[in-house]
């Protein structure tokens, strides 16, 4: 039979194609199983306890389901963040823990810092920032140096301590750790006066806008898919998760910098990496008229 059959010619055709696919598959990294193919579909298990700092959700309540649900699904299929969330984890948590543990707080207050920033040091529309989000009246009313040239709300260590005390305020005033979280989102006088005008005794009573409203269900998602990231989907190997930023000295700096680049390469370092180890130096330089001792972390 002649070699030019057409039949003799797709056959090839396809025998080459399959094995440019086996070569490709093998030779293609492997990434985390995040398809919606491969994810179960959450939902809230009527067994299982869902609590925010000790204080158990009442699931029974439909409306409470369904908004937990809500945020369950969301977080489950918003990919890219959740993704990215588990892997910051295990670099932030760490310090956040050791941090809540002194302080006497309950180590759930890590999943808020999740959901009010993803654990990055960003600034929100209305100018919050840090990985806490906090306003700079708050931030300097907690002890935190808010100026064009150092901004403690983005110190890690600093602003969770700072949290911490903001914390336990609102926890004294409003006498749950779910009030207090919710009061930290929209504002202790708002949530004053929406308990009042609509006579709420918990959180799950109230009526109120919709960040506020979905804030405590979105945190216990968070908390429930960082805990177990592979029941929800999240295959991630560990070599894959951001390694913590504990290797580093530090400088005391008690004095004025002209340069922080040229800080960054006396002591054999960079500019954007001094920057990634301290991103409280908001400027170029440090005036520091004051006289102040700033501690500098530079890596090893």
């Amino acid at each position: 039979m002649s070699s030019r059959n057409p039949l003799y010619l797709i056959i090839g055709i396809l025998a080459g194609v399959l094995l440019l696919f086996i070569l490709a598959s093998k030779n293609s990294p492997k990434e985390p199983v995040t398809t919606h193919a491969h994810q179960p579909i959450p939902a809230v298990e009527k067994k299982h306890e869902y609590a925010f700092a000790g204080e158990i959700l009442p699931i029974d309540n439909f409306d409470v389901a369904e908004r937990l649900e809500r945020e369950l699904l969301v977080n489950t299929f918003y990919h890219s963040s959740t993704i990215l969330a588990i892997k910051r984890a295990h670099r932030f948590f760490p310090v956040i823990e050791k941090i809540l543990k002194e302080e006497g707080m309950p180590e759930d207050l890590k999943y808020l810092a999740v959901a009010e920033s993803g654990l990055q040091p960003v600034t929100s529309a209305a100018n919050a920032r840090g990985v806490w989000q906090f306003m700079k009246d708050t931030g300097k009313q907690y002890g935190l140096e808010v100026n064009g040239e150092v901004d403690e709300r983005y110190h890690l260590e600093k602003s969770t301590r700072a949290a911490c005390d903001y914390f336990k305020y609102l926890k004294d005033r409003f006498g749950s750790w779910t009030l207090a979280a919710a009061a930290y989102n929209m504002g202790g006088a708002n949530l004053s006066e929406a308990l009042e005008a609509q006579r709420a005794q918990t959180y799950f009573d109230l009526n109120i806008n919709e960040e506020t409203s979905r804030y405590i269900f979105r945190i216990v998602a968070l908390k429930e898919v960082l805990l177990n990231p592979e029941k929800f989907g999240f295959e991630i190997p560990k070599d894959q998760l951001y390694k913590p930023l504990d290797r580093y000295k530090l400088v005391k700096v008690k004095g004025s910098v002209n340069n922080w680049g040229d800080f960054a390469a006396k002591h054999k370092t960079n500019y954007r990496t001094l920057k990634i180890y301290n991103p409280w130096l908001r400027d170029s330089k440090l005036s520091n008229k004051a006289k102040k001792t700033y501690e500098i972390k530079v890596p090893k």
